[in-house]
């Protein structure tokens, strides 16, 4: 098929415009950006494309590649709406660039086809394949390289495609890939292996039966001179620890040895694929009996990783002390994830290791690419996402993602939580070397290295704590901001002991608190950030620890609001809604209130209801209102009647896709619930005069989960404080809870069953009609394998109220379900919910003793968790203790009760006498 542009001054028209797409003016570009857009509504504007790509040789290789990835965009969004002869054209056209002279040329024209492929199937181009295939054997590398890169393309994009095809094209693929291992060009070497690696997680059934003939020509490539086809062997050897690594474990001591130099490798990008290794490795069972013998030579390759290169200084702007003043630029202010309330009982906290070396306000030069070639980097490295930001190609912030010295950290960490302490006899003297060397960007990595044992090596480091704490409290008055900033991370890993050592709080807390507060006002935005991270991690170690010095933490927080700029903002709000969740009631006092609201408020008045930064103030304001209890009466209408319509808007107003954006509706609701908590039944005049419980009735069928999840919290919380309102929708919220007992959303089944229970205690036996269909529900989750330990305890609750009001519909499955309620139960705190659940199942035993008779060192065992239970509880437990007593006879009694463990047998005897 042959075309030519019908008119020459069209062709040189398009071409104008694609030179002056290149011009540094953004004004300009925008402007011609609008033009090309123009040009699409002409038929024929992507044949120009393609034949500007593929026939002007004489035009600047920028050009034509820009040409290219213009089309690549325009068949990304309307291929299906080609001509038929266009899209003909195009196919065979894109093909012929692949021998093109230009590297550039070779890759847009792989982008082109693949983006063809992932628009349809393989199928719909049946000569594809086989053209690639041919190719390979062309005695022009150009060509053989440049089939390559498509097929590497396709490989990435359509694995499952090639793996389904049913004329299963990888049995002929996969040998010749294989076969190009050993070829004479590095490039070519290079994409073979990237071509196979792309099966090797799935498991493809071409490859395993070629594992052997895969594994031989693979270890031949291991000292490759090319950086990339060592990088490529890396990644292959770390993917088959995932799925095969019974097939490395005859050469697990050479392949330990080559990672253990390539993780040194001069080239950074080949050294973050072997230290992959080690994070792969680790999570594997024979980690330690394999790795042992190797710890005194990995251990200092990953400390030595774990410092900043002289580039990470320069794009992290490291000697810079003061930027506080410099514009966040938008790039650097990432997507933020609301949290959405769950109801638990208990939640286990655990500390990741954040090494985000986030860029606040790069202005580090990028290479002079030109725009095609960056836009082309940014469609190899990230082609499937156009609009992750986070990406590897986002130019000057490629230090602030994924590096080596993150995941040599994150390595430390994982392996230090495998072999404990006994890397400390080999840490403690590199560690002694890194943190007291001249070069800060060496003492900097061993702060690094020491927040990143912390977990893993907890208890060996105990005797030297007092002094590493001491050593790391002086650091954060270091000069150099990127030593204080990773110092309040290194801290905050250590913020347990620090919080728990209360023999020595003047020698550590007091100072730790006063000099984070001081970091918190840094003058360098990076420092900003760690510094109030690092503190709202104390504040939930150390709770009501921090209510003496409230004063002090509020005027700082509060300063931080005229300091802080739009990112750092997102962190000082979780730092107050996280000292609200922490201190609790303690924040209600007056002169705190005046405090701490009025910024609060400002921000919330500034905000437009489409405003994405509405989400994080949200958040904050529902801790506070849950902390300020009536405190915040003065501040809530407005802030409910907001709320009210943010929900409206919502649930009436369609996106620009088509579907709302629910965000907003779901930190309203979550707002809502704190108000709820925190006003009890002061909120019912602002309840009965909105709209709420007909618009919670929309919320609660919505298909995203989260929205179920805070529509049920909310729910619950609303039947607590005012249930005159609830209780007139009973008969629409019961079925719709009930349909809910679904384990898979595990929050939204959390929500529903707390939910439940609570509408359960204010109902009483009206619940009778649901209980059955309820019960089997709980029952299954009670006994299912793995379910979280927060679901465990709402669902033993609330089948515990369940039996409290209607014992007689209950009691009858107490011996399915006994066991596990007493194990999930046993170690929540005294509290009132707690009291609801025992109550409930003391009236259900009474009622079926034999359900409980098989399991009754369960029930003793639960009953002695009690510290001090209520009187009329610590009634019925004894009733039943001496009954069963007196059932069982003395000598069955005595047969049963020597087998409690002691600490049982006395707190039963001291509490009981029995």
């Amino acid at each position: 098929m042959s075309w030519q542009p019908a008119q020459a001054d069209d062709l040189q028209q398009i071409l104008s415009l694609l030179r002056q797409s290149q011009s540094p003016d953004t004004q300009i570009q925008r402007q011609v950006q609008a033009q090309l857009e123009s040009l699409n509504q002409y038929p024929d504007f992507n044949k120009y494309l393609v034949y500007i790509l593929t026939k002007l040789f004489d035009e600047q290789e920028a050009t034509r590649s820009l040409a290219g990835l213009i089309l690549k965009n325009n068949a990304k969004s309307h291929y299906e709406k080609f001509p038929d002869e266009a899209r003909a054209y195009i196919k065979q056209e894109c093909l012929s660039a692949l021998g093109d002279r230009s590297p550039l040329i070779r890759a847009t024209g792989g982008i082109l086809i693949t983006t063809i492929v992932t628009k349809g199937s393989l199928e719909q181009w049946p000569t594809l394949l086989e053209h690639l295939y041919s190719c390979l054997d062309s005695p022009d590398v150009n060509l053989c390289e440049g089939a390559f890169g498509a097929l590497q393309k396709i490989c990435e994009d359509s694995a499952d495609q090639l793996e389904n095809a049913p004329s299963q094209p990888l049995n002929v693929l996969i040998p010749k890939f294989i076969q190009f291992f050993r070829h004479s060009h590095a490039k070519v070497r290079s994409h073979a292996i990237a071509c196979v690696n792309e099966f090797i997680t799935p498991r493809a059934t071409a490859l395993m039966s070629n594992i052997d003939l895969f594994l031989e020509n693979l270890f031949q490539l291991a000292n490759d001179t090319d950086s990339d086809v060592r990088k490529h062997v890396c990644r292959a050897l770390v993917m088959l620890v995932e799925v095969r690594i019974e097939r490395l474990l005859p050469h697990m001591q050479q392949i330990i040895e080559y990672m253990l130099l390539t993780s040194q490798d001069t080239d950074d990008t080949v050294a973050l694929e072997a230290c992959e290794f080690w994070l792969m490795i680790a999570d594997q069972a024979i980690c330690r009996d394999i790795l042992q013998p190797y710890l005194d030579k990995l251990l200092p390759v990953l400390c030595k990783n774990m410092k900043y290169s002289e580039m990470d200084v320069i794009i992290l702007q490291g000697d810079i002390d003061e930027d506080e003043h410099i514009p966040d630029r938008i790039e650097d202010i990432r997507p933020r994830f609301h949290r959405t309330r769950s109801r638990q009982h208990a939640q286990n906290i655990s500390d990741d290791i954040n090494l985000i070396d986030t860029n606040n306000n790069s202005t580090a030069a990028t290479p002079p690419n030109s725009q095609a070639e960056q836009q082309l980097q940014d469609e190899n490295e990230n082609d499937d996402d156009d609009d992750d930001d986070d990406g590897p190609g986002a130019n000057a912030d490629q230090a602030t993602e994924w590096n080596l010295r993150k995941c040599s950290a994150a390595a430390l960490d994982i392996l230090s939580n495998v072999f404990r302490d006994n890397i400390l006899p080999i840490l403690l003297p590199i560690l002694q070397e890194m943190l007291f060397h001249s070069n800060w960007q060496i003492k900097e990595s061993g702060i690094l290295v020491l927040g990143a044992i912390a977990e893993g090596c907890s208890y060996g480091l105990i005797p030297h704590l007092p002094d590493l704490v001491d050593y790391l409290i002086k650091c954060l008055n270091d000069k150099k901001p990127l030593v204080r900033s990773i110092t309040c991370w290194t801290l905050s890993r250590y913020s347990t002991w620090i919080v728990r050592n209360e023999a020595q709080h003047n020698r550590f807390l007091i100072p730790l608190m006063s000099e984070l507060l001081k970091r918190i006002l840094d003058a360098n935005k990076k420092v900003q950030e760690a510094a109030c991270s690092a503190f709202a991690t104390l504040e939930e170690e150390a709770c009501v620890q921090m209510v003496p010095y409230l004063k002090q933490i509020l005027e700082t927080l509060v300063h931080a609001f005229r300091k802080y700029q739009a990112k750092n903002l997102l962190i000082l709000y979780d730092a107050i809604g996280t000292l609200a969740d922490s201190v609790g009631s303690h924040l209600n006092r007056p002169d705190y209130i005046e405090l701490l609201m009025p910024p609060l408020i400002d921000r919330w008045n500034i905000l437009r209801n489409d405003d994405k930064d509405l989400f994080p103030l949200l958040e904050c304001l529902s801790s506070i209102a849950t902390a300020l209890q009536t405190g915040f009466l003065p501040y809530c209408e407005p802030v409910f009647v907001r709320c009210i319509v943010l929900v409206q808007q919502t649930l009436e107003t369609n996106g620009q896709d088509g579907s709302p954006d629910k965000d907003f509706m779901i930190v309203a609701l979550d707002l809502l619930s704190g108000l709820v908590e925190g006003l009890g039944s002061n909120i019912d005049a602002l309840v009965e005069r909105s709209n709420l419980l007909t618009l919670l009735q929309r919320c609660a069928q919505d298909p995203m989960p989260e929205v179920r999840q805070s529509s049920f919290a909310l729910l619950g919380d609303l039947t607590k404080a005012c249930f005159r309102h609830v209780q007139k929708h009973l008969s629409f919220f019961l079925p719709i809870l009930t349909q809910n007992l679904n384990p898979q959303h595990v929050s939204v089944c959390n929500n529903a069953i707390w939910a439940i229970g609570e509408i359960a205690i204010q109902i009483g036996a009206e619940i009778q009609p649901f209980v059955s269909i309820i019960l089997e529900s709980l029952i299954l989750i009670i006994n299912r394998h793995n379910t979280p330990k927060t679901l465990l305890e709402n669902t033993s609750i609330t089948i515990g109220r369940l039996g409290l009001v209607c014992p007689n519909d209950v009691s009858s499955q107490l011996a399915r379900f006994i066991r596990p309620w007493c194990i999930a139960l046993r170690n929540i705190r005294d509290n009132e919910e707690k009291d609801s659940a025992f109550r409930g199942i003391c009236n259900m035993i009474v009622l079926n003793p034999l359900g409980v008779t098989n399991e009754f060192i369960y029930v003793c065992d639960a009953i002695a968790s009690w510290e001090k239970p209520p009187m009329e509880l610590y009634t019925k437990f004894r009733d039943i203790l001496y009954t069963f007593k007196q059932e069982f006879g003395d000598e069955q009694w005595k047969q049963l009760t020597d087998r409690f463990p002691l600490p049982l047998k006395q707190r039963l005897q001291a509490h009981y006498g029995i």
